[in-house]
């Protein structure tokens, strides 16, 4: 589907238009007017019309584009920048839909429950994460996306509202999209932070294999959002550098805003990410920890045993000439001489402080 919008900044009036009202080429765009087109999900025929017809683009950068769709197998582009003649080119990976949304309630019988946490974010888990990529020219903004984004449907609607930031031109455009997927990054590194502490809880409760299972998949997880935002990071670095001519510089500082948030999102996950090597550590050690435990249970039970075991061996063989075996109080002497040393052993434990 291919959305449009259009804001005459002679008349400080505008908003969107039908798509067949779009000019045959972006060149025919004069003045201080803004568009915005943003292709969600669009058809092969409308990318070629917007990148062929109306703003041809390097047959790399479509290519980049529509990676996701010719090549599902290798996933979504990863974040970059490159800057072409007439038009400077941005990847970048926004949220899947759905994540900014509260997490659901844990369940008190589970109170490590991961899957409260963890089923909202599959969309981080998979390779198929959402691609916006971007094109901006002195005069345009053109997205294109093929999974629904609610950073994009934000700063439409909040456009639709107030027409005057779509006059700033489509850098300033684009910087409300960066700013509106970074916001979008706080509920889940929430969400991860609140995961943690339930896991830290249940680690020194209940070290199980379903535990550490379900850090393991945290930690991949939080290693993919911590690579999806370092790159990112990079990418709003060279954005806030003024190394390209179609960033002007009074919107350099709006970058800056965005960066700053996205370096606090990226040392929150990466302090994640080392607080999970640590749990597993801690899971690790406590779990051992507890087997040692077990092992040394077994181990004085079968030392208090022993000597039991022992007489009664001595006195279970089958010979003739035993002195005892002729003796009234044969027996009860065997099983006394079981339960002294069985306690003697107990008690030298309970001395020593093993039990």
């Amino acid at each position: 589907m291919m959305t449009v919008f259009r804001w005459d900044c002679a008349t400080h009036g505008g908003g969107m238009i039908p798509a067949d009202q779009l000019p045959a080429t972006a060149s025919a765009i004069t003045g201080d007017d803004v568009v915005w087109i943003d292709l969600s999900d669009p058809t092969p025929e409308e990318e070629r019309c917007v990148f062929e017809q109306f703003h041809a683009v390097h047959p790399l950068t479509l290519e980049d584009m529509t990676r996701s769709r010719r090549n599902p197998e290798e996933g979504s582009h990863l974040p970059k920048v490159e800057e072409f003649p007439d038009y400077l080119f941005v990847i970048v990976n926004p949220l899947p839909a759905g994540l900014g949304e509260p997490a659901a309630k844990p369940d008190p019988n589970a109170p490590a429950n991961a899957a409260v946490i963890l089923d909202p974010m599959v969309g981080l888990e998979s390779k198929n994460r959402p691609q916006l990529s971007a094109v901006l020219t002195r005069h345009v903004l053109i997205t294109h996306h093929y999974l629904p984004l609610e950073c994009v449907n934000e700063v439409a609607g909040r456009l639709t509202r107030h027409t005057g930031p779509a006059r700033r031109g489509p850098d300033y455009l684009f910087h409300l999209i960066l700013d509106a997927i970074v916001d979008d990054y706080a509920p889940v590194v929430d969400r991860v932070s609140s995961q943690l502490d339930r896991l830290e809880r249940h680690v020194f409760r209940d070290p199980s294999p379903k535990v550490l299972a379900r850090m393991l998949r945290l930690k991949r997880l939080v290693v993919r959002m911590r690579k999806t935002l370092i790159l990112e990071r990079e990418v709003l670095a060279r954005l806030m550098r003024g190394e390209f001519e179609l960033v002007e510089e009074r919107e350099i500082v709006y970058y800056r805003n965005v960066y700053d948030h996205l370096v606090r999102y990226t040392e929150l996950i990466e302090s994640a990410r080392e607080m999970i090597s640590d749990l597993m550590q801690t899971h690790l050690a406590a779990a051992s920890n507890r087997l040692n435990r077990v092992v040394k249970h077994f181990t004085m039970i079968s030392t208090v045993i022993l000597p039991m075991s022992l007489i009664a061996g001595i006195y279970g063989m089958n010979f003739k000439k035993m002195p005892e075996l002729d003796w009234q109080w044969g027996y009860p002497m065997a099983i006394g001489l079981m339960v002294l040393t069985g306690l003697s052993s107990f008690a030298l434990f309970r001395w020593r402080g093993w039990i």
